[in-house]
């Protein structure tokens, strides 16, 4: 029987960096099943900037100069830098058309879609279409547009938007990652104990996966024995 290891993974649809760890992390899980490991996979909640509007009035080119305190010739430096890494991974990045919004909203539809099946494929669809796309996340009818698009039910998902349905779960994974220590985002825990802070490399994940599948084997193998005693 394969060792399953449980990733949980806290990350925020407009995080660059969220988008370039999915990949080189999905790469490392496609190695780890090859050797005959396999993982679940959770999306958790993280607001990088809960206190942005909506509409924000700008650029990213402004939102960051501005977040971060440096010049827009810098942050078209930072932009430049993470679409080309974007690219190395099969990325297409258009900042030209990026919308920087309010990700709440994206948050709650993506625990609507875990609570239906689909979280996955709409994590995905979420991603592409902000950094790909220029499609605007931080609309409810928008995201419900989106969701209809991975076969999730248009209308019951714009109802839970509307009535934020699912608002305590989204401040449930900001708690835990208050809890966990995380300060910034793609973070991935493994199995509950390991973490992994950032966009690794295919290899640091792969490794990691190994880790916590050996230990999670060593520990059945110890609950076995004990059963058996």
């Amino acid at each position: 029987m394969s060792t399953v290891v449980d990733v949980q993974i806290w990350s925020d649809v407009q995080c660059p960096w969220c988008y370039i760890g999915k990949r080189k992390f999905e790469r490392a899980v496609e190695h780890f099943r090859a050797q005959g490991g396999d993982v679940t996979v959770t999306y958790r909640s993280f607001e990088l900037a809960p206190d942005t509007p909506v509409d924000f009035e700008g650029t990213p080119i402004d939102y960051l100069s501005e977040r971060k305190g440096i010049s827009p010739e810098q942050a078209q430096q930072m932009i430049d830098r993470v679409s080309q890494i974007a690219a190395s991974v099969g990325l297409e990045y258009h900042y030209d058309q990026i919308h920087q919004t309010n990700t709440v909203l994206a948050h709650e539809l993506l625990h609507f879609a875990k609570s239906h099946g689909k979280q996955a494929d709409l994590k995905e669809r979420l991603l592409r279409a902000y950094f790909t796309e220029g499609r605007h996340i931080g609309r409810a009818d928008e995201l419900a547009t989106l969701a209809a698009e991975v076969g999730l039910d248009r209308e019951a998902a714009l109802a839970a938007l509307s009535a934020h349905t699912y608002l305590p779960q989204v401040k449930e994974d900001m708690a835990q990652a208050v809890a966990y220590g995380i300060q910034g985002v793609p973070f991935f825990v493994l199995d509950g104990k390991f973490g992994i802070s950032g966009a690794q490399e295919t290899e640091s994940f792969l490794a990691a996966l190994r880790q916590a599948a050996s230990e999670r084997a060593t520990e059945g193998g110890a609950d076995a024995h004990e059963g058996h005693s």
